[in-house]
């Protein structure tokens, strides 16, 4: 049983807090190979002062005593604190966007961000940009952006004066695209970048910025380090986290070892994977060394209750209404790169992965919805509502854990990286997305953005 709920700790203006840490991370990634021949802003922020903080005002962050779980202390690393978002891509698409408005600043260049995405990252960098302008820091002639998303995932994208002012949305369109795995956006943006940036350039002196690099991600992601470290130390901490690809543990690991380098001891941190049915790569790579679906066990029905059941495998889901359900399209990503770096992190300090069912997540809704509220969390009565499922996926996954005996560490922080519900936002309404087939759409679209209303910001 859980028991009551203590205190609260909110870290305000986390990147401005942390910017000494943030910009030498950034420093030391300007020394790494990039692409060759590829733009990229660069690796400097604007001058701290007014407008900075102002823009980086959507980065607090907080931890939250949940109480105890058979005998286990969790706490909550709350992430959602942007109302513009309720998700941890904020902090990444604010760094990005700051280093677009420094390099817009020092070399006069027009700037267009691009990034495929399955929705929250797409709507964060639009956040971010929009505050860019309010904070006067960059106008939209001087910077833009254009993502792509999976037609599955246009119910996830929240409108904001980006798609409601008629020049903004011009400047910034929103893309959506049917292909045969919603993972083709990647594939799409990055065939624009290859054929048509220098085009672009050349044209219309706009700089196509591909910011889709876990290195983008792991920069600002340090923040969560470098907050634990202050606020809530602790060595052999076991860190839950619903992944697609696992950009915010990794982000974690590096602020860890940054703080190794300034003599705050050796990273010691347990890493924990969550995901869903129906991308479920990095928990069986971990186990199987191989991200083969064969590798999931066998269900049965269970003619009593009409679900689907196994008992062979207890890191994957007990009952499920459906062994390939797609519980979140925010989790999209196939064959995850990154399973080459995490995997060897919790082989070698401990950690795990579960992966969950919409079933179990149902399950214990009502349990977390009683766990969530007094952080300031409201999950809606009706989990219908739900739009993000990502910390109602990690505190399933880790109380399943738990429940299984898959979890020796008693210190247990999970990473709240995003929750949102139907009353949070207005989705963008379809007349203002743009819809393409192919390259040849976006290439169009891309060259209308990089045209409206040019020399009238």
């Amino acid at each position: 049983m859980l028991s009551s709920v203590a205190s609260t700790v909110v870290v305000e203006n986390a990147l401005v807090r942390y910017d000494e840490q943030v910009r030498a991370a950034l420093a030391d990634l300007s020394g790494s190979a990039r692409t060759a021949g590829e733009f990229e802003a660069g690796f400097a922020l604007p001058l701290p002062g007014e407008k900075l903080s102002r823009l980086f005002s959507a980065s607090d962050l907080a931890f939250a005593d949940l109480g105890h779980y058979r005998d286990k202390r969790l706490t909550l690393l709350d992430l959602t604190r942007n109302p513009r978002t309720r998700t941890t891509k904020t902090y990444a698409s604010l760094v990005i966007v700051a280093r677009a408005v420094h390099h817009v600043r020092s070399t006069g260049e027009r700037v267009m961000i691009v990034s495929p995405s399955s929705g929250n990252k797409a709507t964060a960098l639009r956040d971010a940009v929009l505050r860019a302008y309010e904070a006067d820091l960059v106008t939209p002639d001087q910077l833009s952006i254009l993502v792509v998303v999976p037609g599955s995932s246009q119910h996830k994208l929240w409108a904001s004066p980006l798609s409601e002012d008629p020049l903004l949305r011009a400047r910034n369109p929103v893309v959506t695209h049917e292909g045969k795995e919603r993972a083709d956006v990647k594939m799409l943006a990055r065939e624009l970048i290859n054929g048509h940036a220098r085009e672009l350039a050349d044209r219309h002196g706009v700089r196509l910025w591909y910011t889709l690099d876990i290195e983008n991600y792991k920069v600002a992601d340090v923040v969560r380090a470098f907050a634990e470290h202050e606020f809530r130390p602790a060595t052999g901490r076991l860190h839950v986290h619903a992944v697609s690809s696992a950009y915010g543990l990794l982000g974690h690991d590096l602020g860890a070892r940054r703080l190794a380098a300034a003599g705050a001891g050796e990273p010691s941190a347990h890493y924990f994977l969550v995901q869903h049915l129906d991308t479920p790569d990095m928990v069986l790579s971990l186990y199987f060394d191989s991200h083969s679906r064969q590798h999931l066990p066998a269900y049965r029905v269970d003619e009593a209750t009409g679900l689907l059941r196994q008992d062979t495998d207890p890191r994957f889901p007990a009952t499920t209404f459906d062994p390939a359900e797609n519980l979140d399209p925010t989790f999209y990503t196939r064959r995850p790169a990154t399973s080459a770096e995490i995997n060897p992190l919790i082989r070698s300090r401990g950690g795990g992965g579960i992966v969950v069912s919409l079933h179990e997540c149902l399950q214990r809704y009502p349990q977390l919805r009683a766990m969530l509220d007094p952080c300031g969390i409201p999950l809606p009565s009706d989990p219908r509502d739900l739009r993000e499922w990502s910390l109602v996926m990690a505190l399933t996954g880790i109380l399943n854990a738990i429940d299984r005996d898959l979890v020796p560490e008693d210190d247990i922080l999970v990473h709240g990286s995003g929750s949102y519900q139907v009353a949070d936002f207005e989705p963008i309404p379809a007349p203002h997305l743009n819809p393409v087939s192919d390259l040849e759409g976006l290439t169009a679209v891309t060259v209308r953005a990089a045209g409206a209303g040019h020399g009238r910001g």
